[in-house]
């Protein structure tokens, strides 16, 4: 018997396993530490505001986070400045910190909480990378032993940062805690139910550990990837969720796979050949369409998407290949020692249970049809509802600093300065912001800003001035602080920060950036030739939105041609590719339904940690969803596709060949559904709501898609077509 190139090249291929482990794994340790959270909408008018105000402005603010001194006496009263000046004084002596902007400053009311009690500072960061959010950590320290000094004769004084850059750790460092706690939830389960899928120890812990070892491996190669360009830590969420379902249930495909001929009786390196010709083949054919689910979101310009696109990538292939070369190197090596650890005696029942479903189903198809499908046709219809849109309200994990931060500045009634808009004005070539002209179109602009009932207040330049803002002979005497703040280096641009009022929804701010952006620059400000630039977090999430929203029709149009076109290829059916198409159509509207009536109606949502139902599904989850769901779906339709064009290949009749097909993979889609569904729904469990809503809906879809589609609706086409499956090929 001619030996295949896995076994012929066995010592190359460990070797190589083993340099890559050493070389990666290593790596995968500390890869959250080369990673951000921050999003940037590439090419959008927020990401080019924020580069302007970093290269044209010499503003010391230009990165800043605000520290809410909440529990403290207003800085009005004697006691509450000497807090204030002990406060400011500690920040000054920080090397980090550039500059500091408080009531001390500005005697503003902006700086007073309501009610007479707490402020805030604005402070000014640098960081020799440019990443400030990871000085957080230092700053914090410091501010906590500050705190400490405070309560001694304030007992509530509590010192807390928020604002962009908080956030971004915060959310960084939280995202990160939940795939660690999500990965040791999940491994001792898959391993329980490998346990109980194989009866074996030995198997079982084979499989969980390629599995494993697929996504560390990814892990490290993401690190080395995140050296090169920026990568958000998305990668690593979506790469450990993915990695450790593709990983597991490929490994577990080609271990059943090799029992099954051993139990032919088959010598253990046959039995790894044909594993490595079936389970490969087919592993490689599901690896290829998660493959094409992912590259369909490189159309959205966004780089949290396009770094989840390189850890799922990244992982499919390593999983792919431990599958087709690795594992049934191990496999031929292990032989009967795969059996070693056995808890149960193999079951000699499973086939005979699946066949006798499979002739239930060939008998009444219609029947079959009916009741699988009316049920998961009207949960797909619920998906109609859905609103992909950032949740308004307190979808933050409650326990992050930042997030109380925000919640102390809001008892303050002064939330509105975490959404601020920043408006860069560009003036015209032959005008200075500081010659009459100019300071006319600031005034002009801020006054029709603040005509706006959304808004609160616009700080700039002339209202610093205040009372004598037509002097721009006081003008020019004004601090330097403040002419860099708010003015370009060349003084060709000005900028504005427009703080929304406090009862204005999210949306609401985004809604103006949009307006602000549709309107004729000269009508605002009276001046030709100007030019407006809206940046800030509104900005952000108006520009995120767009990138996504419109985008996921190309993204669904571009995966479904795809798959059918690759499918085709496959099988050589045209009925195949389209019945698979449309039933991984239905198996993603349904997980998009159960999203509406968890997330969105609140039916169940304290279940899984929320307060209650939010308003919209974040603008990434659908389309992610959607690319994600449609490779995994394809994985068990071409597990048991393949599996019945084999048995047609060997004579059998289309009844038979589908009774065979479902006995052949019927367990082995349980199982690895069920693995599956233990891996996506561990992520559920953490405070990031992102993570809950993205394990949540793959969770549903891979349940669906196991059981109502694969198991029932699925067989019934398959048999109301008949030979028809396979035309024009045979």
């Amino acid at each position: 018997m001619e030996r295949r190139p896995t076994q012929r090249f066995r010592g190359a291929i460990v070797l190589a396993w083993l340099v890559a482990a050493a070389a990666l794994l290593p790596l995968a340790w500390h890869v959250e530490d080369r990673l951000e959270v921050s999003a940037r909408i590439l090419g959008s008018e927020s990401a080019e505001t924020e580069r302007i105000l970093d290269e044209r402005f010499e503003s010391p603010f230009a990165r800043s986070a605000i520290l809410v001194l909440s529990g403290v006496p207003s800085p009005e009263a004697p006691e509450g400045r000497a807090v204030l000046d002990r406060v400011v004084g500690a920040l000054a002596a920080r090397p980090e910190v550039t500059e500091t902007f408080s009531y001390r400053d500005q005697a503003d009311a902006t700086f007073l909480g309501e009610g007479g009690r707490g402020t805030f500072v604005v402070v000014g960061l640098e960081a020799p990378d440019g990443r400030v959010d990871r000085l957080l950590p230092a700053l914090r320290r410091a501010t906590t032993e500050l705190q400490e000094e405070l309560c001694a004769a304030h007992a509530q004084a509590t010192l807390r940062w928020t604002g962009q850059a908080a956030l971004n750790f915060d959310l960084w460092r939280s995202s990160a805690d939940n795939t660690h706690r999500a990965e040791r939830r999940t491994l001792p389960l898959t391993l329980a139910l490998l346990l109980f899928a194989f009866g074996s120890v030995a198997a079982a812990v084979l499989t969980a550990a390629s599995g494993a070892v697929s996504v560390g491996l990814a892990l490290g190669l993401i690190a080395l990837a995140a050296g090169r360009f920026p990568l958000s830590i998305l990668a690593v969420n979506v790469a450990s969720m993915i990695g450790l379902a593709v990983g597991i249930d490929y490994a577990l495909l080609t271990v059943s796979r090799f029992r099954e001929a051993r139990a032919a009786g088959a010598p253990p390196e046959e039995a790894a050949a044909q594993a490595a010709r079936h389970a490969g083949g087919t592993v490689a054919l599901s690896g290829l369409t998660v493959a094409i689910g992912f590259l369909a979101l490189l159309l959205v310009p966004l780089n949290e998407l396009r770094s989840a696109v390189l850890g799922g990538l990244l992982v499919t292939l390593v999983s792919v290949l431990m599958a087709a070369t690795l594992l049934p190197v191990a496999l031929a090596w292990l032989g009967p020692r795969l059996e070693s650890g056995r808890l149960r005696a193999p079951r000699g029942d499973g086939g005979a249970r699946w066949r006798a479903w499979s002739r239930w189903v060939c008998a009444r198809p219609w029947t079959v049809l009916f009741i699988a499908g009316v049920p998961l046709l009207l949960l797909a219809l619920q998906a109609a509802r859905l609103d992909p849109r950032i949740p308004r309200g307190d979808w933050l994990p409650p326990s992050i600093e930042s997030a109380r931060g925000i919640a102390d500045l809001r008892a303050m009634g002064r939330a509105g300065l975490v959404q601020s808009l920043r408006v860069v004005l560009e003036l015209p070539e032959t005008t200075s912001a500081l010659e009459r002209e100019g300071w006319e179109a600031q005034r002009r602009l801020a006054a029709r800003l603040l005509a706006d009932p959304r808004v609160a207040r616009v700080q700039s330049l002339p209202a610093l001035a205040g009372e004598r803002a037509d002097d721009l002979a006081y003008v020019a005497l004004l601090p330097a602080i403040a002419k860099r703040a708010f003015l370009g280096s060349e003084g060709e641009q000005a900028l504005l920060e427009v703080v929304p009022r406090e009862d204005v929804l999210p949306e609401d701010t985004a809604a103006l950036v949009r307006e602000l952006r549709r309107q004729d620059p000269v009508a605002l400000t009276g001046l030709a030739g100007t030019r407006l630039r809206v940046g800030g977090l509104p900005a952000f999430d108006a520009d995120y939105e767009a990138a996504v929203g419109g985008r996921t029709r190309g993204v669904v149009t571009l995966v479904v041609a795809t798959t059918l076109v690759v499918l085709f290829i496959a099988f050589r059916s045209v009925l195949v590719p389209l019945k698979a198409v449309a039933l991984n159509l239905l198996s993603v509207s349904g997980a998009f339904g159960a999203l509406v009536l968890v997330f969105q109606d609140g039916h169940g949502a304290r279940l899984l940690g929320l307060g209650g139902p939010l308003d919209g599904v974040f603008p990434i989850v659908p389309p992610l969803v959607f690319c994600v769901v449609f490779g995994l779906s394809m994985d068990y339709e071409v597990f048991l596709v393949a599996r019945v064009a084999e048995a047609r290949r060997a004579g059998l009749s289309e009844d038979e060949a589908l009774a065979e097909g479902l006995a052949r993979t019927g367990p082995v889609i349980t199982s690895a559904a069920a693995i599956m569904i233990a891996v996506f729904a561990s992520f559920t469990l953490g405070e990031f709501v992102l993570l809950k809503m993205l394990g949540f809906a793959l969770a549903v879809a891979v349940l669906l898609d196991a059981t109502v589609i694969r198991m029932a609706i699925g067989p019934a086409l398959l048999r109301l077509a008949g030979r028809w499956n396979w035309w024009p090929g045979r």
